[in-house]
């Protein structure tokens, strides 16, 4: 794969896509309301170069809804938008995974800078899985090398600040943080396509390894193994510690406590089936968003898993999605190469 040349920070001079929502939008928990998994593995990523700067593009449609971005490999433009997180002082935080970068934009879509996701101490250019930004503010970015595969943390700037080195599985993980207990969560799948198992690695901040859930036994009940992952990839923590894990695989979310020990799990039947689900997230009401990828939309159950209503079923193929503090809902579009912030 050839090697991209990159410009860090560059800062774009935009004019932010304000919108205003009219007192009509409703409110579901805490989360402002507009109006697939790929069924392949994910193909390898094109080969291309970062240009020059080149200010957001975005539109604004009449449900309320900010797009922004587009194809591309110029700042402000994404080749697969795998993930996205949103900090406490409201900045969109993107893992542009085919372009091997950070970038980071305000709610109203300007860009704001960037950073090649490079792994600290030898160098080598990572594409990004996910984000998750952890209490003193820095990142946690999960991905695959060359020949490798790591979590790294980053300041917001961009400054590799320490790695965990994982197992070289070849599949997409997922990255959460657990700012109460200070634990880095990460999804992980093992085995061939036939045969796939999933888990959930819990690490200290310096790579300790504090409790693998859901590891695979061979003496487990068959209730067990009805409950085991199969293909994890989006995981989330919630205001109480509890863990919910995207399970494309299965599919179905999965719901652990904060010290690992099996909740529920949901999404396999009726109105609320999912299928193919990928992104999952909580607002501050507790209730558990997840993007229903193959159904092309975004869906809100309560915290034990009932089913509330559709957000929306607007977009095309939506991927990751995360809350910000003034209740936005911030999602990503996969076939578009967008971002949509309702």
């Amino acid at each position: 794969m050839a090697k991209h040349g990159r410009r860090t920070h560059e800062r774009v001079q935009t004019q932010p896509a304000v919108f205003h929502p009219s007192n009509t939008v409703p409110m579901l928990g805490h989360v402002m309301v507009g109006p697939s998994i790929p069924s392949a593995p994910i193909p390898a990523s094109p080969t291309s170069s970062i240009n020059t700067v080149e200010a957001t593009s975005y539109h604004q449609s009449h449900s309320q809804t900010l797009t922004f971005g587009g194809q591309g490999t110029r700042p402000g433009k994404f080749q697969f938008p795998s993930s996205v997180t949103v900090s406490d002082q409201g900045e969109i935080i993107v893992a542009d995974r085919w372009n091997k970068r950070i970038q980071v934009f305000t709610l109203q879509g300007t860009f704001v800078h960037q950073f090649p996701t490079v792994v600290p101490g030898g160098g080598q250019a990572m594409e990004p899985s996910d984000v998750a930004i952890d209490g003193q503010g820095n990142l946690w970015v999960v991905g695959e090398a060359e020949q490798a595969e790591f979590a790294v943390q980053y300041t917001k700037q961009g400054r590799a600040v320490t790695k965990i080195d994982l197992q070289k599985t070849g599949k997409v993980r997922g990255v959460a943080v657990d700012s109460r207990r200070n634990h880095i969560l990460m999804t992980q799948t093992t085995g061939d396509w036939d045969n796939l198992h999933g888990e959930v690695m819990v690490f200290r901040p310096d790579g300790t390894l504090v409790r693998i859930v859901g590891k695979k036994n061979a003496l487990a009940s068959l209730v067990l193994r009805q409950q085991r992952m199969k293909h994890p990839w989006y995981i989330t923590v919630d205001g109480e510690g509890n863990v919910y894990v995207s399970d494309c695989g299965n599919p179905c979310i999965h719901g652990y406590s904060g010290d690992g020990q099996f909740l529920f799990q949901f999404g396999g039947s009726g109105e609320c089936q999912l299928q193919g689900p990928m992104g999952v997230c909580t607002d501050r009401a507790g209730n558990i968003i997840v993007v229903n990828s193959r159904n092309s939309r975004v869906e809100m159950f309560d915290k034990t898993g009932r089913f509330l209503k559709h957000i929306t079923t607007e977009m095309t193929q939506p991927c990751a999605v995360a809350t910000a503090t003034q209740g936005q809902l911030v999602v990503t579009d996969l076939r578009d190469h967008t971002i949509h912030v309702m």
